[in-house]
Formats: structure tokens, C-alpha cells, sequence
């Protein structure tokens, strides 16, 4: 357990007595079999007010979850990706508007699957080129392997295209992907996607730096986040999660839809471990930085990187984006301000889709009561494969860390459970 005599909730506006049910809620996911360990991290007002962990890191070793356990961040890279993209955006390396292909000629005449039952050859040229906005908000045309909806996700999968590994590099895979046609027309549909990864391609085109080099020199050095990287060094090693998943219910292809019955943690069968802490391949220098999947770090890293956001781009006198910028990048950027039900497909996504638009580089509550959730209209989010997830609510001036290491990240309602322990504990 972490010690949490040394926040004081109560001088941020948080209910003593209400952030103990956080703390209830923590024990009961482990205690009740849905998590080896877990850590919750909400700050407000500038400040950390909470900070507790509870379980295992891994389970068999005996290691504690505790407040430097670094994780698989998986998706949580994708919003330090798009800071990135957003810094060199304002050193003008780019406009929002230009076409991929500018950058990226491969993409010149990818064409796009004309959909239905219809083959992988079967397709049509786009209506309209891709644009760099489009990459920032999953509405290129592209997709994921592991969706299993249609002919072109099965391509991703045998190609390869699917979460990055450690072989060859970010050019050299960019390059395969632009060989496979779009699932849509660019613009016409809201697709969870590897587009965060060709956006970490752009960076390294912009910067003239590999992404791990910018992300490092411009990001994370800046902001003191000494944990977070592509790969764990090797002096923190025994601070690394194992990962696990339900020993049923396990798939990633999983439809997290809020009509469908909960599965308990007993239904599950217990926890088993897809990954261990000492074999992974985290733990090894990575050739290929995928900036859709590819971080690993700590809870206090990605505190740190949330509250330089609440700040308006701006953390211990180092600003690394201009305040407009970050105001920018927390509206829909969606057609029509629609959310992403009204453009995108009933699949495995790390949000809900109802009355909730995306900006750049994560999801942006439009309508809290469309979308079942206690929160307010602006809050921004985004999760990870193996359950972890943040919010930032600039109007509550707070954000919250959830880090865990369960796959999918659609087994239990974890995120909504969360944020009614935290904000039933707001009383200021």
C-alpha cells in the first residue's frame, strides 16, 4: 500500500472520508480476482491529492503494485504522440490540412476497399486525399488487426500490421501499411486505429529525429518523466508489471457495449498471465517506436504529463505547447461535431462511443448524459489495451491515473466505475 499520509486531499477539495471508497474500490478489484494490482493517481488543483496502490505487480514473484511499477502503456502513447506532432505544428512544420502524402508518398495511391463481402482487391481511388487532421483522429481509413470485421483487418493481421514490434523499423513498416487499401473513404467514418503509429512517423519526418529521440529530448527530459520510454532499462527491470488477462473472455476482438449483460470476475475463472515481468520484449532496446502502442513508464510520469496539459501546455516554468494550442486540441474535431457513434462501428474501442467526440490525440466528452457518465462537457480521455487509462477535467482543474495491466481493456466496466468513486469524493 502506499502511504497516503503525504496527500491531502482535503486541501484540494477532496472528501477524506469519500476518497477511502476509492480506495474500497481498489482493494475489492484485486481482492475480488478482476486485477493482480493497481494504482490510482488524482491530482487537482495543481496538486496530488490521492495516490494509492494495491496487489501484485506480479503475482507469482510476489512483487508489489506499488507507485514506481512501470507499465505497458500500450494506447496511452497515443496522446503523447499527437503533443508531438502538435510541438513541431507549432514551429510550423506542418498545417492540419496538408495531405499525408505530402510527407508520406507512399500513400499517394492507396486506394480504398469498396466494403461488404466484397475480396481485398476489390477497390475504388479516394475521394479525397488523406490529411494530417484525419491521422490525428482515427478518420483516415485505417484500422487494426485485431477488429476481425472485415477482409482488409485479416491483411493487417497476416502482414503483420497489428501492434509493432520489434523488428525492423517505422519507416520500413509505413511502408508495408500503405501497400493495403483504406476500409473506408478518408473522413467518412471514425476507425480505432494504427494511424498514431504513421503519426509518429510524421514527427520523425518533421523533426529529423527518431520519435524515441524527440519524444525524449523534447518531452519527456523536459517534463522529468525519468520512467517513461520504448523500452525499460535494464536498472528498472524489477520494477516491470507482468500482464495478464481473464482466463476466459480474453479476446481483443471483444464488443465492450454497455447493453451487454457485466461478466463477473468468478464467471472469468481467475486471472492468467499473458506476459511475464522477466521475458518481454520491453525489456530490450526497440528498433521500431511505435507511437500508437509502444511506451512503457509510471504513474507519477503520466501524472506529470496530464497535469502539464490541465496547465495549458505548461509544467515547472517549461512549456512545451502554446495554451491556444492545448485549448485546440481538446475540441471535437469530429464533422458536424458529431460524436463517434454517428461516424464510427460497433467495435472494440477504448471509450464508449455515445455522446463522446474525439480532438486531437484522445476523446472529448460532448454530452455526459448521452454518454451514462458523471463527468463534465470537455473532459478528455484515453485508455490502453491492458485497462489503464486517464482523464483530464479542466473545469474540475483535475486529472486522474488508473494503471493496471489487465487485457483487454474491455473485460470489466473499470473506467466508469472510477470515475464515480472519484467524483462522488469532489465536495470543493
Amino acid at each position: 500500500m502506499t502511504d497516503r499520509t503525504e496527500f491531502d486531499g482535503a486541501a484540494v477539495g477532496l472528501a477524506p472520508d469519500r476518497l477511502a471508497r476509492v480506495t474500497q474500490w481498489l482493494n475489492e478489484q484485486v481482492d475480488g480476482g478482476r486485477l493482480a494490482g493497481a494504482g490510482v493517481l488524482i491530482g487537482r488543483r495543481g496538486k496530488v491529492g490521492y495516490f494509492e496502490t494495491a496487489g501484485f505487480a506480479d503475482v507469482g514473484a510476489k512483487t508489489p503494485f506499488n507507485r514506481d511499477t512501470l507499465v505497458r502503456m500500450f494506447s496511452m502513447s497515443k496522446p503523447v504522440t499527437t503533443v508531438a506532432a502538435m510541438m513541431l505544428y507549432e514551429r510550423g512544420a506542418f498545417q492540419l490540412d496538408d495531405a499525408l502524402a505530402t510527407y508520406l508518398p507512399e500513400f499517394a495511391d492507396t486506394p480504398v476497399w469498396v466494403g461488404g463481402d466484397a475480396d481485398i482487391d476489390s477497390t475504388v481511388p479516394v475521394d479525397q486525399p488523406i490529411t494530417v487532421r484525419q491521422v490525428m483522429t482515427h478518420t483516415a481509413g485505417l484500422t487494426y488487426g485485431f477488429m476481425h470485421t472485415n477482409v482488409v483487418d485479416a491483411a493487417y493481421r497476416e502482414q503483420g500490421i497489428e501492434f509493432p514490434g520489434a523488428g525492423g523499423t517505422l519507416a520500413q513498416w509505413i511502408e508495408r501499411l500503405a501497400e493495403l487499401p483504406l476500409i473506408c473513404q478518408p473522413g467518412s467514418q471514425w476507425n480505432y486505429s494504427v494511424a498514431s503509429d504513421v503519426l509518429g512517423r510524421l514527427v520523425e519526418i518533421w523533426s529529423g529525429q527518431t520519435l524515441a529521440e524527440f519524444l525524449g529530448q523534447e518531452i519527456f527530459t523536459p517534463l522529468a518523466m525519468n520512467d517513461t520510454g520504448f523500452h525499460v532499462e535494464p536498472a528498472n527491470h524489477s520494477r516491470f508489471s507482468a500482464l495478464y488477462a481473464p482466463l476466459t473472455g480474453g479476446d481483443m476482438s471483444t464488443v465492450a457495449s454497455a447493453a451487454k449483460p457485466a461478466v463477473g470476475a468468478a464467471d472469468r475463472g481467475g486471472l492468467k498471465q499473458l506476459e511475464s515481468s522477466t521475458n518481454s520484449r520491453y525489456l530490450q532496446p526497440a528498433t521500431l517506436y511505435s507511437g500508437g502502442g509502444g511506451l512503457t513508464g509510471s504513474m507519477s510520469d503520466y501524472g506529470r504529463f496530464c497535469q502539464m496539459l490541465l496547465n495549458g501546455g505548461e509544467l515547472d516554468g517549461v512549456r512545451l505547447l502554446g495554451r491556444k494550442t492545448v485549448e485546440f486540441m481538446r475540441l471535437n474535431q469530429l464533422p458536424d461535431n458529431r460524436d463517434m457513434a454517428a461516424m464510427g462501428q460497433p467495435v472494440w474501442s477504448e471509450t464508449s462511443y455515445d455522446g463522446i467526440g474525439f480532438g486531437l490525440g484522445w476523446a472529448v466528452v460532448l454530452d455526459p448524459v448521452k454518454a451514462h457518465i458523471v463527468t463534465s462537457v470537455g473532459e478528455h480521455h484515453w485508455g490502453g489495451a491492458a485497462s489503464t487509462f486517464f482523464w483530464i477535467d479542466p473545469d474540475e482543474e483535475l486529472y486522474a491515473v488508473f494503471f493496471t495491466q489487465l487485457m483487454p481493456s474491455s473485460t470489466y466496466p473499470i473506467r466508469r466505475e472510477l470515475r464515480a468513486r472519484v467524483y462522488q469524493a469532489l465536495v470543493d
